[in-house]
Order: C-alpha cells, then structure tokens, then sequence
C-alpha cells in the first residue's frame, strides 16, 4: 500500500502543477500534464481510483500529511491508533474531519519561525510571506540548483524553516516534473508540505540571467516559496498574481537595481502592493 499512497502523492503533485499552470494562463505543457495525469490515474487499483476521482471531485487536495498528531489540512487531531495505522499503511487511511487520504513524512523540512502574538500589528500584503531577511539581491547562481541551494539555506539561517537540503531536494523534484520558469526572467520553484506555519517566500536577483532548465529558460529572477498542504489552493492564486505584478517591465527594473535586502524588499514591496492583499 506504501507505493500507493506514494503513487497518490505524485498524481496530487502533477493535479496542482497543472492548476498552477492555470492560474497562471500559461498552456505550456498542459497537454503533458494531462496525459501523465491520466495515465497515472489509470494505474491506480480500481477501488482507490475510484475513492480519488469523488474526492478530486470535492477538493484537488486530496492528501494531507500528519503534522504534530494532527491532519495538516483541517487540523483534526487524530488518536495515536490512527496515528500508527497512517505509519504502517496496510491500508488507505482517511482523516475523520476532512475525509483526505493521511500519510506521513517523518523527515519533511518543518516551519521554525516564531508564531506571531496577538498583541503584534497584523501584517499585509507580500509582509506576510517574507521578509527582508529573505532577499538575496546578489544571487550567484549558474543553474536552478545553484539558486534553490541559496535561497533554501537563507530561510533556514534565518530561522524560518529546517533542513535547508530537503527543501533542495523536494525543489529539485519538482522541478523534474516541469520547470517552474515563466517568461520574462521569472522562476517559481517551491515545495509543498513545510508545516508548522504560514508560507514562506525568499527572493533572490541575478545581474546576470542563467539558464534554468533543459529548454533553456533564461532566468535572473527567483522567487523560493514553501507552502503548507492547508494552502495549496491559496497558492496558485498566490503565484499567479505575482506573475501579474512582474509582467511589468518597471516592477522587474526595479528588483533588478536592488543593491541591497532592505532596497529589495522595498521594491519588492511596492511591486505588489496591488497584487497581493
């Protein structure tokens, strides 16, 4: 059954790719994802192929991680019966609250950073993603992996999220199902699954652009984004409008004239000041 559930994981993977595709109005590769995301449906045993297709039907998120006892979706804490049966997987389970399919990942990179108190200002727009700690307005990157690798070890210095090498990898993965390169000097690598605190945004300028993927996307400007399972779905709205704000050959100027984290977190923050609320 783990194989599965870890086939489960993939298609869920390749179902908000192409979402993600959507939000963006880009048809590239929509037409591969849509085979692969057939064919791996077809694949599927027969009762969970059918138990997937009522619950895609409800939500494209269809399964949710166990974070801290609970399902990280809708939050319903789980007994440590059900805990154990997710971790033996002889069979699908289900989370009582939310009815997602629970599996576990005991080493998924976590959220570390502090939870805001009640008492602090609440925060809006892009400020509740980042921050200036994040930027990184001197990006020396050859390759996507060089640029992940930066970005990933300064949300983990930075105390916002652990283990800096699985966020490379799973970025890495992703990145293999299909490049997250958009036009204009754009790129949105991202990882799926960080729990324990909001999403996560770092942002990293090249002077110079350097290819990204195996078409030859040429990219100088890259946005790390950590996503819990709970806001997948705010995620592609998310991404999409940063893609609307960077259509604009200023907002880009701007990021690209940065020579400092607080310079780019200025500009970065004036760019979507509209975009994102």
């Amino acid at each position: 059954m783990k194989s599965v559930v870890n086939q489960l994981c993939q298609l869920q993977d390749l179902i908000l790719a192409r979402d993600e595709h959507l939000a963006t109005e880009s048809s590239e590769n929509l037409v591969e994802l849509n085979q692969s995301i057939e064919e791996m449906t077809k694949t599927l045993p027969r009762p969970v192929q059918e138990f997937y297709q009522r619950l895609f039907n409800r939500n494209h998120v269809i399964m949710s991680p166990v974070h801290n006892s609970c399902c990280a979706v809708c939050g319903m804490r789980l007994p440590v019966s059900h805990i154990q049966a997710v971790r033996q997987c002889q069979s699908l389970q289900t989370c009582p609250g939310c009815s997602r399919i629970l599996f576990e990942e005991l080493d998924a990179p976590q959220w570390v950073g502090a939870t805001p108190s009640r008492a602090e200002p609440r925060k809006n727009g892009i400020s509740r993603f980042s921050a200036e700690s994040l930027m990184v307005p001197d990006l020396l990157a050859g390759s996507a992996e060089d640029a992940i690798e930066v970005l990933a070890a300064r949300m983990e210095t930075g105390g916002f999220v652990s283990r800096a090498d699985k966020l490379i990898s799973a970025a890495m993965n992703r990145e293999s199902i299909f490049s997250t390169a958009m036009e204009h000097g754009l790129a949105f690598p991202h990882i799926r699954g960080v729990e324990g605190g909001p999403l996560t945004l770092a942002c990293g300028v090249s002077r110079e652009p350097f290819t990204w993927d195996a078409e030859g996307s040429q990219v100088n400007i890259v946005f790390l984004i950590t996503i819990p399972t709970a806001v997948s779905a705010f995620y592609t709205i998310l991404s999409a409008n940063l893609m609307r704000a960077f259509l604009s050959e200023a907002n880009r100027k701007a990021l690209l004239a940065a020579e400092t984290p607080t310079a780019l977190w200025k500009a970065l923050t004036k760019a979507t000041r509209y975009a994102i609320k």
